[in-house]
């Protein structure tokens, strides 16, 4: 982190970031508020203007795909600010190659000042000789997390507790993490089979399912928690075939739990993998079925 001259006055966005590799202890102190509060009063106090705030709340900080911290790279690009603010090395990012390109490169060569103030990093003030060394550090403890993350949960689904807090579509969770039949999807993945059992295809279901203006399942997940994650404004109603093929797909309609469908291939590649059934992790009569087997093994039948 060379010593650079700025563009103008400073013009400050404040990003902010939080994940679960982050940890549990330190959770509170990193929260998007505590975050928040503390660049604002930075900024502040050093008579630095807030032009614009980021939050990546849920996104890991080994992924440099975040929504907002693409924003502010854009923001960067247009002359929106000049200056970017974090709580520390860490909120920027966990990856010691990538969160070293940012500091060392890219914004030197934006002449965009950098600052991290609870690790005391101020680009306008020259290089800061222990950053490299704190880059690897975030990225060995991230490392360390997802490791202890995927034990706990391999045991857990060795167990035959579910490993996820979002059952499939026609279930909810309740506290003891029990599957209960949800009253108002149940009756769609019913149809879907029927539909499906009298011949129609996957694209014909969903055309229908559209027509009767039911709500996607991303719809009635937004509704109910305010998640955005495969919420489509505008096309709260708009069924695609490949939702209706995973419903169709989906063997835990029959009352078993299956855990680890999917896994990622590291820490730092969040793509999801397919796992074949040998590596999947099946629990009979776990739950309610809301199809029966012999109509669920019909339609794989016809499907084929």
């Amino acid at each position: 982190m060379s010593r650079t001259t700025y563009r103008g006055t400073p013009k400050a966005g404040l990003y902010t970031r939080l994940s679960v590799d982050d940890g549990y202890v330190d959770r509170e102190s990193n929260s998007i508020t505590s975050q928040k509060q503390m660049l604002t009063q930075f900024a502040e106090y050093h008579g630095i203007e807030i032009v614009e705030t980021y939050v990546d709340d849920g996104w890991s900080g080994t992924n440099f795909e975040r929504p907002d911290f693409k924003r502010m790279i854009a923001d960067i690009e247009n002359g929106k600010i000049n200056t970017v603010i974090t709580k520390d090395l860490s909120r920027l990012g966990r990856d010691y190659l990538q969160t070293g390109y940012y500091t060392d490169m890219y914004f030197p060569s934006k002449r965009v000042r950098y600052i991290a103030i609870s690790d005391g990093i101020d680009t306008s003030t020259g290089y800061n000789e222990m950053a490299p060394f704190k880059n690897l550090f975030n990225e060995w403890l991230v490392r360390d997390t997802s490791k202890k993350i995927r034990a706990v949960k391999r045991s857990k689904g060795m167990s035959g507790k579910p490993v996820t807090s979002k059952p499939v579509y026609g279930y909810l969770m309740d506290e003891d993490e029990n599957f209960i039949i949800d009253e108002e999807a149940a009756p769609v993945v019913k149809q879907i089979y029927s539909l499906c059992l009298a011949g129609n295809g996957p694209t014909k279901i969903a055309r229908m399912l559209t027509e009767q203006e039911i709500p996607t399942p991303g719809t009635l997940e937004y509704r109910r928690t305010g998640r955005t994650r495969r919420y489509h404004p505008g096309y709260e109603c708009k069924w695609a075939a490949n939702t209706v093929v995973h419903i169709l797909e989906n063997r835990e309609y029959t009352g078993c739990l299956v855990n680890f469908k999917t896994t990622t291939q590291s820490y730092k590649c969040s793509k999801i993998i397919y796992n074949s059934e040998d590596k999947q992790a099946i629990f009979e009569n776990h739950h309610e079925q809301i199809i029966d087997r012999d109509t669920w093994e019909r339609v794989q039948e016809l499907r084929k």
